[in-house]
């Protein structure tokens, strides 16, 4: 390993930041990257529902490209965390709590595309940036964003 690799990521005032600060930003990247996957399925499912008036799981798992099984277990936690409901041989829907968090997810998801076609990225880097970006920013982040587009305190 060289004397660069070793050396510990510092702030640009060559500092580290406090243990429990540190801890605290990675807490919630890992907090984050949790939620993310069930905002990828709820909006996912509200989109599929809007159009098809439906979401099959064998149709989940193709447009996330994962395998029939691990739609299958998402949106059984979906259903346990009380975002979706199933019917038998109907395929899944959202419950209202699911709703609304596929609301604030596409309302994230606008912002930052509109953020980023500002600054220039082209429309299909945008879109694709978007689905990381959208479930790590904080909301102080996206009202700064909303304010930059000059939208004031977007959500």
């Amino acid at each position: 390993m060289t004397a660069e690799a070793k050396a510990p990521r510092v702030t640009q005032a060559g500092e580290l930041p406090t243990e429990t600060t540190q801890a605290s930003r990675f807490g919630k990247t890992r907090t984050a990257q949790s939620t993310a996957l069930l905002e990828d399925y709820v909006e996912l499912i509200a989109d599929l529902l809007a159009m098809n008036g439906e979401a099959r799981p064998t149709d989940v798992a193709r447009r996330l490209g994962v395998s029939h099984a691990t739609a299958i277990k998402t949106i059984a936690r979906l259903k346990r965390e009380g975002f979706a409901t199933s019917k038998p041989y109907r395929g899944v829907f959202l419950t209202p709590q699911g709703h609304e968090l596929a609301d604030r997810v596409r309302a994230r998801h606008r912002l930052v595309v509109e953020l980023l076609l500002a600054l220039g990225v082209p429309r299909e880097a945008a879109e694709a940036d978007a689905e990381g970006i959208e479930h790590h920013v904080s909301e102080a982040t996206l009202a700064a964003f909303g304010r930059f587009l000059g939208g004031g305190e977007r959500s």
